[in-house]
């Protein structure tokens, strides 16, 4: 349910972002929080991902540091559960969203979107909605060979420091996968530019979002 409570922005915005693997966060969302820690202050951001290996977790912290270098409380954790396996682990993942649930309660929280068709992209979006029932919950994408991408209903606008800030983020930090033949700026930017077209960005470029139910 999309509803912030915008007379407690000034005390600051609470985060949480929620990443199956170690760079889906910022592939999906990474221009929208750029945007957002430039506009808004930031009492507390909750960023974690959950299945990783010893490379990929010292990636994942790099990146992470790099997107919230201006964010002065900040909690990241990134758990080592067995990539592509998180469906077998789900009362050990389950776990770790009740000791989130404890910990936060967010004014936003960035989740996988619910027909990713990666078994473990639905797991976290799944026990997101099973453990976060009344908070705003935007849901983003992330490109792949299955052709999943929906029709997002709720955009943010970039810029182009946006756009250079996170492709160069990504690109340096992840480089273990600079092998996969889809990870380069060419398709984020790709996507962003279409995403950019579809909500009339004066800039032309945007993320794009899913929001269930939305509250004025």
């Amino acid at each position: 349910m999309f509803k912030v409570n915008f007379n407690n922005v000034s005390n600051g915005l609470k985060l949480l972002v929620l990443g199956a693997h170690c760079d889906d966060i910022e592939i999906g969302c990474g221009g929208t929080l750029l945007k957002l820690t430039e506009q808004y202050k930031i009492a507390h951001l909750h960023w974690v991902v959950f299945a990783s290996n010893e490379t990929r977790k010292k990636e994942a912290h790099t990146s992470a540091e790099i997107f919230t270098s201006s964010i002065s409380k900040k909690t990241v954790r990134i758990f080592d559960y067995k990539d592509g396996f998180l469906p077998a682990a789900w009362s050990d993942v389950k776990e770790e969203f009740e000791q989130l649930k404890g910990e936060t309660e967010p004014d936003i929280i960035f989740t996988h979107y619910r027909h990713d068709l990666h078994q473990d992209h639905r797991v976290v979006n799944e026990l997101t909605w099973n453990t976060f029932r009344d908070h705003t919950i935007l849901e983003y994408e992330i490109p792949k060979y299955d052709g999943d991408l929906g029709n997002p209903n709720f955009y943010v606008e970039l810029n182009k420091s946006h756009i250079q800030r996170k492709n160069e983020a990504i690109l340096r930090s992840f480089e273990s996968q600079r092998r996969k033949h889809w990870f380069d700026d060419t398709l984020f930017t790709a996507l962003m530019r279409v995403r950019g077209v579809e909500c009339a960005a004066g800039s032309g470029y945007a993320e794009a979002f899913h929001s269930r139910k939305m509250v004025l």
